[in-house]
């Protein structure tokens, strides 16, 4: 779910207008632009001990609005799908597709909030957090009390999303860095559809 909650901050997040130059400023401007995205990730899943517990790499395309495909290539093929109505997981060596309607997937998770046209302060504390790694980073932390993470961190390097920190309420953190970045390319709409292949279990929740 975690990699939903940063796709769903990529596809929705709603800005106000800043005058300084700053990672918000910056951010305010990517979202503006942004109709569609494609890039490479790497994806790392750390402990509260800052132990690796999965490390996985992949392409992840998206497009205003809901539409996703989360594809992992490595160390196991795995697909997430949205097409804006239904989110479809598919295990390839499993087998196994699951399918279910989006807002029964993700609309409980704190981050759909940013899919809503509200003020991005309306659902969190947003805070700069200088210059680390060579990027411009922000903080956002969701103002309600139980949400599933407590903070996000976006890092900013030339006018771009280059990575982005989740940490949850166990302790635990995800990173995801992007690479091989293209910003508003032609995304064909069968990239955001999903067929199961013939003999592939389809279990719907």
């Amino acid at each position: 779910m975690r990699r939903l909650w940063i796709l769903m901050a990529l596809l929705g997040l709603v800005i106000a207008p800043v005058q300084a130059d700053t990672a918000r400023d910056r951010l305010d401007h990517f979202f503006q632009e942004m109709e569609s995205f494609q890039a490479d990730f790497e994806q790392v899943v750390l402990t509260e001990q800052d132990e690796v517990m999965q490390a996985t790499e992949g392409r992840v395309y998206l497009k205003r609005p809901n539409q996703f495909r989360w594809n992992y290539e490595k160390p196991y093929t795995q697909q997430i799908i949205a097409d804006g109505q239904f989110l479809w997981t598919y295990d390839e060596d499993l087998a196994q597709a699951t399918v279910q309607e989006m807002d029964a997937a993700l609309g409980r998770t704190p981050v759909m909030l940013l899919s809503q046209p509200r003020p991005l302060e309306e659902d969190f504390h947003v805070e700069e957090q200088g210059e680390i790694e060579g990027m411009s980073w922000l903080a956002l932390t969701p103002r309600e009390a139980g949400s599933d993470f407590e903070r996000l961190l976006i890092g900013m390097d030339e006018g771009q999303v280059r990575m982005m920190v989740l940490y949850d309420q166990f302790g635990q953190q995800t990173r995801i860095r992007f690479g091989d970045m293209d910003i508003n390319p032609d995304i064909p709409a069968a990239r955001f559809r999903f067929e199961p292949p013939p003999g592939v279990d389809v279990m719907h929740n």
